[in-house]
């Protein structure tokens, strides 16, 4: 039998009249609050799906079993009112992003478990226990997965040429605007014979690759072993096997800067800082904010002025993760210089994505809320591929995906 790696699946979506009400921003971009004050006055948002505390009395943890319980209530009563609905047979469907310097299209389907676990569908980082265990409670209790998987593959022209056709022929189910002035688009693919020649385009590839959505994923494993060892009569074909998945070619996919913010927990004078920091690179200030532009090179901001950090040496490193400008600027600079350690658990390190610009930067360590903030040039979607081709693993907050996929155009239910 030729391998799996995606498939098509029964969405759970909004009526079309209904989507510019449900449609929400991811449930890990925006905090209680924000999500609160965007949920204001929109009873079918499906934010009281994807961030129900906002519903509950009281501060409330993220974790709390009355979190789950209010979310799976808000989801079926947006089903029983017809706010959302299923589609009755099994349809991929394209996913379109676009603004004025952006567009992706893609393929919105489901990923098998079997192919993640096959490393089919490759990996590149670690998930942390806690936020594996929400989302493995988050799905049990919705029985669906409302946030999909963000994947990328290697650039395929027949695949493309064969979307783009879909999409110039079609007209999408779905055409609304995020409140960031993203465009999102969904097509249907309804003839039978390009569904199946993308399913076997997309399945005949070495392998796909998680860019966003770890937790998610793992998440889905956790849930499909636990589902299947309660059902007898498991076969492997149940929706329980599969994920909700929405895939982009590499060349698309565009990847911001993910920077770092550092407390001076040393209590180090600038001339030390500066005095380290002659080692490895060349030190300039600068009268604007300084946004790398090339690799090993980074920017360093304190006391209301940014600094050039340029490497004086260039490197020729063969490990894909040393490589990385993120790897970089942790060993010649965060742990030799600051006394940083793992980056998943130091409480002096917090971080930054791109999208919050270099002014995100300057507003944490002008309140003296932090004392140093690093700007790095964006990690290349090629070395996070790289990275997973290896096996290995990216330092935690290594890339940052612009735009996001939004929440509530496309579930999938489970058994």
């Amino acid at each position: 039998m030729d391998k799996e790696i995606l498939k098509s699946f029964k969405a759970l979506r909004p009526k079309p009249s209904k989507a510019d009400d449900v449609i929400a921003p991811p449930y890990d971009v925006i905090n209680s609050k924000e999500a609160f004050e965007l949920a204001k006055g929109r009873p079918n948002s499906f934010l009281h799906v994807s961030k129900p505390e906002i519903d509950l009395e009281g501060v409330i943890a993220y974790n709390d079993h009355k979190v789950y319980e209010k979310g799976k209530e808000s989801l079926e009563q947006m089903i029983k009112d017809g706010v959302l609905i299923e589609d009755s047979e099994d349809m991929l469907y394209l996913y379109e992003m676009a603004d004025n310097d952006i567009r992706q299209l893609g393929i919105a389907a489901v990923g098998s478990v079997d192919a993640y676990e096959q490393e089919l569908i490759k990996r590149h980082e670690f998930t942390k226990p806690d936020k594996e265990l929400d989302r493995v409670n988050n799905i049990s209790s919705l029985n669906a997965q409302t946030g999909p998987v963000l994947l990328t593959y290697k650039d395929n022209g027949e695949l493309s040429t064969l979307l783009e056709a879909v999409a110039v022929r079609e007209t999408p189910i779905y055409d609304v605007k995020a409140i960031d002035g993203i465009t999102h688009r969904i097509y249907q693919v309804n003839q039978s014979d390009e569904q199946e020649k993308i399913l076997s385009l997309v399945n005949s590839m070495d392998a796909l690759y998680i860019a966003d959505g770890h937790h998610r994923s793992a998440a889905a494993r956790a849930v499909k072993h636990a589902r299947q060892m309660e059902n007898s009569n498991h076969t492997g074909q149940e929706s329980y096997n599969y994920f909700l998945t929405v895939s982009f070619p590499e060349s698309q996919m565009n990847i911001l800067d993910y920077n770092r913010l550092i407390k001076n927990s040393l209590r180090l004078t600038m001339d030390e800082v500066l005095r380290k920091l002659d080692e490895h690179f060349e030190v300039t200030s600068v009268e604007d904010a300084f946004k790398p532009s090339e690799k090993n090179h980074f920017g360093m901001y304190t006391n209301h002025q940014w600094y050039s950090l340029k490497l004086r040496h260039s490197q020729t490193i063969d490990n894909p993760v040393e490589a990385l400008d993120v790897s970089m600027l942790h060993n010649l600079i965060l742990e030799p210089v600051f006394g940083i350690g793992d980056e998943r658990t130091d409480p002096n390190i917090d971080f930054v994505g791109g999208s919050r610009g270099m002014e995100g930067l300057e507003l944490r360590v002008d309140s003296e809320e932090m004392d140093f903030a690093f700007s790095l040039y964006p990690t290349p979607i090629e070395a996070l591929i790289d990275v997973a081709n290896a096996g290995m693993i990216m330092p935690p907050k290594s890339t940052w995906f612009e735009p996001k996929l939004l929440d509530g155009l496309l579930s999938h239910r489970i058994d």
